[in-house]
């Protein structure tokens, strides 16, 4: 199997572990706080991330991966603004509707493709605008109904999208910046996530739900659902840099709204939620932008290996015939005793 076939297959089982984890999580957290009544869903989130970390620390411990320390203030930066924008988004959906809560989410893929372009020049073609812009189109249909909005609601829907853009953004450029894998840089982000959100989860909790979390009735079925959360959170967490990783914060994006889908769909067949034909409309529509997106990434991967690979044969070629490279080697001599002169008197220029 080439390097290339063993990416594309971890990249595929990257992306299939995000989706089943995702969508079992929403399950039972959907069950722990509409059935059982357990609404702190930040301090919730603190507790996946201290299991996370504890479950990685073992694996370390059994030599699964290896330690790799880097930049401590970029791994502390880095986890200090993942925590913030969790409690960030669990305070937008808190002081608005609903709808504009979805809509808050459908701008994190313009948003990213709009800080990527800016600061990274990284070009999107026309058929991936496209196909995004069909996406979100669909996810609109299907999940927003109503739009009210308010000051604080806004400013923090705002202050959500600008810190999870650049917080995903991250993901991928400090994997690629200091070669570390995603089980390298989750292991070592995980204590400053968690420690930000079990600081403010309590307080970010009172403030939605006007109950204290430490007062809350814990019986045993509630206890039995924190855990099995806490459990599924360790795939969720691991897939979730594994894919940004892998692909792009955009491509997470894409596959967080095939998840909404899935949720929505799960929803109706097992949960009996209420659906009609507009969320069957923006299903499809959202499905169709997605096959379309994946269709033009592929293209435009297989262009670039292909480009890739014309290059190193052309070099192979010119480094395996030796007239080739007499001549080639005389060419670059002569030039550089033709430029001898000139790049000397620059230097003296410059000195």
């Amino acid at each position: 199997m080439s390097e290339g076939q063993r990416f594309q297959l971890g990249t595929v089982g990257a992306l299939s572990l995000s989706v089943v984890s995702s969508v079992s999580i929403v399950i039972c957290n959907k069950a722990l706080i509409s059935t059982l009544g357990f609404t702190f869903a930040t301090t919730l989130t603190s507790w996946h991330l201290l299991v996370t970390f504890c479950s990685l620390h073992v694996a370390l411990w059994m030599k699964m991966f290896e330690h790799k320390p880097f930049d401590p203030r970029a791994v502390m930066g880095f986890g200090i603004l993942n925590g913030t924008s969790i409690g960030l988004l669990n305070l937008s959906l808190g002081f608005n509707s609903v709808g504009f809560y979805q809509m808050t989410k459908l701008a994190i893929i313009p948003c990213t493709v709009f800080l990527e372009t800016l600061f990274f020049r990284k070009i999107f073609s026309r058929n991936v605008q496209l196909s995004l812009l069909v996406l979100l189109l669909g996810v609109g249909i299907a999940t927003v109904t109503d739009l009210q909005l308010n000051v604080l609601g806004s400013v923090l829907s705002l202050l959500a999208v600008l810190t999870t853009c650049v917080a995903q953004i991250m993901t991928n450029t400090i994997q690629k910046r200091f070669k570390v894998s995603s089980t390298q840089l989750l292991y070592q982000s995980c204590p400053y996530q968690a420690i930000t959100l079990f600081l403010t989860g309590p307080f970010v909790d009172g403030l939605l739900t006007n109950q204290n979390v430490f007062a809350f009735k814990y019986t045993p079925q509630v206890l039995a659902f924190i855990v099995l959360s806490c459990l599924i959170s360790v795939s969720v967490n691991f897939s979730t840099f594994l894919v940004i990783g892998k692909t792009s914060p955009v491509t997470y994006q894409v596959l967080g709204h095939l998840k909404t889908c899935l949720v929505l769909a799960f929803g109706y067949v097992l949960l009996r939620d209420p659906f009609s034909w507009r969320n069957i409309l923006g299903i499809l529509i959202a499905v169709v932008g997605m096959i379309i997106y994946s269709y033009c990434c592929t293209l435009e991967s297989q262009q670039k290996a292909s480009e890739a690979s014309a290059q190193l044969s052309q070099a192979k070629e010119s480094e395996s015939d030796p007239l080739i490279g007499v001549e080639s080697g005389a060419a670059v001599t002569d030039a550089v005793v033709q430029k001898g002169p000139a790049w000397n008197s620059n230097k003296d220029l410059h000195a």
